[in-house]
């Protein structure tokens, strides 16, 4: 039978904090436009920036949500909050000017890998330098080249991706021309008959003498040419 004193526990107990749900300490941090350039994959990327300075312990307490930056202790952590909080507003100072690496020129220019190398070679993406890094579970280390957020930003702002497409494309085009041409060529040139080898030194007829001119011979008794 149901006793109503177990009603009152049962509603005494639901308001009790559990054991394991402890009071937080949060501070969040809102990365501005011109930092992640509309790119969460570039928000991420700031994100492991961010947690590189960090001690171990630290790492996992800051985390990204969208473009912010939270960072998440138990309030037994005052110290170290702090200490974490600090790095964290220092290294956001001047963010702007992160190098962008690939991964993330690749998403805030919505282009291919392809086209990054092919406009990198050709100087039309400007090259900030290069990083070198090992990846985890890698024994060699890998290098790469790193671009200057304001660059990426002025290629993004003035659309220049559609320009270099649509002058990519009339460029293969021209070439897939001129090789239909020069392919049209040499098929012509294979149906013309061959030319007659020309006959060696040894094999060539000797000139025949000069005709003597009639009376030549007097001409010159009478010496007419000195």
């Amino acid at each position: 039978m149901f006793d109503p004193r177990d009603e009152a526990n049962l509603a005494s107990m639901s308001s009790q904090p559990k054991k394991n749900e402890a009071p937080e300490r949060v501070q969040e941090w809102v990365l501005p436009a011109a930092v992640t350039l509309g790119s969460s994959v570039r928000a991420h990327g700031i994100l492991l920036e961010m947690r590189a300075r960090l001690p171990s312990a630290a790492k996992k307490a800051l985390s990204v949500k969208g473009s912010i930056l939270i960072l998440t202790m138990s309030e037994t952590s005052a110290e170290a909050f702090a200490a974490t909080a600090a790095v964290v507003s220092r290294v956001l100072d001047g963010i702007e000017a992160l190098p962008v690496i690939p991964r993330e020129i690749e998403d805030i220019l919505t282009i291919s890998t392809t086209e990054r190398h092919r406009w990198l070679k050709d100087g039309r993406l400007h090259s900030a330098g290069t990083r070198t890094v090992k990846l985890r579970g890698r024994s060699k280390k890998i290098t790469f080249h790193v671009f200057d957020p304001r660059h990426v930003e002025d290629v993004l702002d003035r659309d220049l991706v559609t320009v270099w497409r649509e002058n990519d494309a009339a460029q293969a085009a021209e070439n897939r021309r001129r090789a239909a041409g020069k392919a049209a060529l040499t098929r012509s040139r294979k149906g013309e008959p061959k030319a007659a080898p020309l006959a060696s030194p040894a094999g060539r007829r000797e000139k025949a003498p000069a005709p003597k001119l009639r009376g030549w011979d007097e001409f010159d008794r009478d010496e007419l040419l000195r």
